[in-house]
């Protein structure tokens, strides 16, 4: 059993939640741990240490490349390696980095369910419209976080839903990730003609850098793309409340309902996200909890029974006036949850902020209104919902419930974007 004390203790670790303030003040992050293989050009990381990157196809033997150019390549860029592993493809027949010598490819690590992948989709699909037929090739490699995002038919609902025409195949085992030493969703690694990667971004941003590096590399195959105008639109800003240094004050961190995550905590890294005695008595339990109240920012809070699963938590009961509830104290301008309908087709989900209902300019695109003003979602899908939705930064309770045992929670997502979440204009 673990002790009260161990687990609340966590709320008072004032350095861990600093260092963590401090590491997202810098705007809208990537989800991860930093080893990847990284061109040496670029800024955005050091190389990964350790064994060289991969250099095999996927029939185990070693890749061929062209000799260098000498275009733009200052010698120590590493030769990436060769896609293993990758399942369902779509938009494309399968093929290999070997096989598209010759041509720019940009590789982008995503999964449907991260807020910080889905804002980069539209910059990745106009970068398709315009290069395309110039010689760039996108392959989006969908690396999953959650067991659902596996499923192909979910995932081709979701390229549907954001209109994605490039290439796109299904990691699941995540032998291309491992084969790039990837850590980040999104994660974006530009491979030039002779196949070595040129440049590396991880996270949200960048989208003008990104696209001049697109140009140049097309530009050394030959292409002339002058006729092509950049995108020189303003990339979204970070709320200037949001980059305080007090922990708890700033952005709501990336909360996980799943033991897995919450577990990890216990080791000594970040402190859990369920700030409850009773979750980590035992796995896969039902267990009646009671809401302390006096939330703090970073947790996650129970009233009722909830069974705890590997990767989420689900309403373990009927009830029949939303007396069961998830709750949480938070600062941000947009709350996002991942949530699936358990052994149900769909389920109702009360959304409400500070004890009261939602008001319109607060709501995200997945609330809706009933006639006496309840604010509530229809979750019929596995997926990422915006529920909140707000143009300037602010704190808030906000409370889920529901009457049925189909209420599956994985996971929160926080923006602090100045306006909400961005609303992407692409050049005429």
């Amino acid at each position: 059993m673990i002790s009260r004390r161990r687990v609340l203790v966590f709320a008072s670790v004032s350095l861990v939640f600093a260092l963590a303030a401090l590491a997202c003040s810098n705007g809208e992050e990537a989800a991860g741990d930093p080893e990847p293989i990284a061109a040496a050009a670029t800024s955005t990381v050091q190389p990964a240490s350790g064994a060289p990157p991969a250099t095999v196809t996927a029939e185990g033997q070693p890749r061929a490349s062209l000799a260098p150019t000498g275009s733009g390549r200052v010698g120590d860029e590493p030769l990436a390696p060769e896609l293993v592993g990758l399942k369902g493809w779509a938009n494309a027949e399968p093929f290999t980095l070997q096989s598209q010598i010759g041509k720019v490819v940009l590789i982008d690590f995503w999964t449907y369910t991260c807020i910080n992948c889905i804002r980069t989709l539209p910059y990745l699909r106009e970068w398709h419209e315009k290069y395309a037929d110039r010689g760039l090739v996108i392959l989006g490699v969908h690396a999953p976080e959650f067991e659902f995002e596996k499923v192909r038919e979910n995932v081709l609902d979701a390229m549907e839903t954001h209109g994605i025409e490039y290439a796109v195949a299904q990691d699941n085992d995540m032998e291309t990730w491992r084969a790039f030493r990837n850590r980040f969703w999104p994660a974006k690694y530009l491979i030039d003609q002779d196949g070595y990667i040129r440049y590396t971004h991880f996270g949200e941003g960048s989208y003008d850098e990104t696209e001049a590096k697109i140009r140049e590399l097309l530009m050394e195959t030959g292409e002339d793309v002058r006729d092509i105008s950049p995108n020189t639109s303003p990339e979204p800003r970070v709320a200037a409340e949001a980059r305080t240094s007090d922990p708890e004050q700033g952005r709501t961190r990336e909360l996980y309902a799943g033991y897995s995550r919450n577990y990890s905590g216990l080791g000594g890294g970040p402190p859990p996200y369920v700030l409850h005695e009773e979750y980590y008595r035992k796995t896969d339990a039902k267990i009646l909890y009671e809401d302390p109240g006096g939330h703090q920012n970073h947790f996650m809070y129970l009233n009722g029974l909830w069974l705890n699963t590997e990767e989420s938590l689900v309403h373990a009961r009927e009830t029949s006036d939303y007396e069961d509830h998830i709750a949480l104290k938070f600062f941000a301008t947009s709350v996002n949850a991942v949530m699936a309908p358990a052994g149900a087709d769909s389920f109702r989900l009360r959304v409400e902020l500070d004890g009261q209902p939602l008001m319109p300019d607060q709501a995200g695109p997945d609330v809706m209104f009933a006639n006496d003003g309840e604010s509530y979602i229809i979750v019929d899908e596995a997926r990422m919902y915006t529920i909140v939705n707000t143009a300037t930064f602010q704190e808030h309770e906000l409370t889920l419930s529901s009457n049925s045992p189909a209420f599956s929670l994985f996971a929160f997502t926080f923006g602090s974007y100045e306006g909400g979440e961005p609303i992407y204009e692409p050049n005429p």
